[in-house]
């Protein structure tokens, strides 16, 4: 699922590949959304047939650069949606806190550690957005919470080079 989402936004983005930096635009933006994050930028970095390291740093700094800004406002966006008189904003907050319920237990029986690994363990709902939204609603502190969700990150972003750029099957 993951690279077919990459492929359909490398193709939406085609138009940036004219710039001589291009391919890693694409890499960066795709590490900066929501769901795909630093695994889907991996994955498009991969179809794009850029070196493993630049990639690697490219998408570590996509995916990086919400997360302070997700844990100062998101309890303050999803306060307003809550009280919306727009039933989609309504939608998207009961989404979102649903997720946050959903997850919120494991990170908060283990802490920092807890954020570290939910962010960290590459899976679908996991990482760095919904590790941050949830480290927030838990009024985690901030400090700690970027530093558990930026080891996470770095967790991840092995794990995903070691599949994407097929590292694991060239050293077996």
């Amino acid at each position: 699922m993951a690279e077919k989402l990459a492929k359909s936004l490398i193709g939406m983005m085609s138009g940036l590949l004219s710039l001589s930096f291009g391919k890693q635009l694409i890499v960066f933006i795709i590490s900066m959304l929501p769901i795909l994050e630093l695994r889907g930028g991996l994955i498009a970095a991969s179809l794009l047939k850029l070196p493993p390291l630049e990639s690697y740093i490219i998408a570590i700094v996509g995916n990086v650069i919400p997360v302070p800004f997700i844990l100062l406002l998101i309890n303050k966006i999803l306060k307003a949606m809550e009280k919306s008189k727009f039933k989609l904003f309504n939608g998207i907050y009961l989404f979102v806190h649903k997720k946050i319920m959903k997850n919120k237990g494991s990170i908060e029986k283990y802490g920092f550690l807890g954020l570290v690994i939910f962010v960290g363990i590459p899976l679908p709902g996991t990482g760095a957005w919904t590790g941050a939204v949830i480290a927030a609603f838990l009024e985690m502190d901030r400090k700690k919470a970027f530093i558990a969700i930026l080891l996470g990150m770095l967790m991840a972003s092995i794990i995903m080079m070691l599949i994407s750029f097929g590292l694991i099957s060239k050293v077996a």
